[in-house]
């Protein structure tokens, strides 16, 4: 009785992660929450009220709302901090179990955050000229604010390459080791195809119809809501369900 009890002890033990291992996938789901919320608010919703397609109206836009504008560059710096703080998690998360796949997913995420870095940097520029257009020393200050636009709308671009490039790892380990679950590792590797795929048909194929480049992006979302929730609910499975995947291989 006691021989068992003491077994089964163990076998529990082995089933849960370290408990700084839990706190460090919480902190990483808190981190990847910051990054969803910061990009959704900033990039979807509040970069439209000011950055349009038309040059003049976004230097109109910058020039009577300039709160609303520092906001979003506000929020586009909340994106590349929470994308580094994500990227440098999950590297803490699998670089004991999948040590190549940790590299990848932190390399990808970083390279993604250098990107919106950058379109960050275009949009403050942008504002600033938008406050006082004598900065551009008397060039045309709407064509600058709309070259200014334009380059930071292909900063993210760009960085939706890495974007899918860096979910592909983050489901390759979460199918091969099960310390996620392994349906979820699926949707990411297809997710992460998918945003790289949007972003090829966004930037390079001119005939290609936006509605498409949307749904290929789309299981994206879907494998990085559960993978939020998952951190923020559970953290990271122990490493005893890795060991019985294998077994079962």
């Amino acid at each position: 009785m006691t021989t068992n009890a003491t077994t089964s002890r163990a076998h529990a033990a082995d089933t849960r992660p370290p408990t700084d291992t839990v706190r460090a996938g919480r902190w990483t789901g808190l981190a990847y929450l910051s990054l969803a919320v910061t990009g959704m608010l900033g990039f979807l919703v509040l970069r439209p009220q000011i950055f349009t397609d038309d040059a003049a109206e976004t230097l109109a836009n910058l020039s009577e709302r300039p709160e609303l504008a520092s906001t979003v560059v506000l929020l586009e710096m909340g994106v590349v901090l929470s994308q580094a703080l994500v990227a440098i998690g999950f590297y803490r998360l699998l670089r004991e179990v999948r040590p190549v796949a940790a590299f990848a997913v932190a390399t990808f995420g970083l390279m993604n955050a250098a990107a919106i870095m950058a379109s960050g940097a275009f949009m403050g520029a942008a504002a600033a000229v938008g406050q006082d257009p004598s900065i551009v020393a008397g060039a045309d200050a709407a064509g600058v604010v709309g070259t200014l636009t334009q380059l930071s709308e292909a900063s993210w671009g760009m960085g939706n390459l890495f974007f899918g490039l860096w979910l592909i790892p983050m489901g390759w380990a979460a199918i091969t080791t099960a310390r996620f679950p392994v349906v979820m590792g699926w949707i990411l590797v297809v997710g992460g195809v998918g945003y790289v795929v949007s972003g090829l048909l966004a930037w390079g194929v001119a005939a290609a119809p936006s509605w498409l480049a949307e749904a290929a992006a789309m299981p994206a979302t879907v494998g990085e809501l559960w993978m939020i929730g998952y951190l923020l609910t559970v953290g990271i499975r122990g490493r005893s369900v890795e060991v019985a995947v294998r077994s079962a291989q």
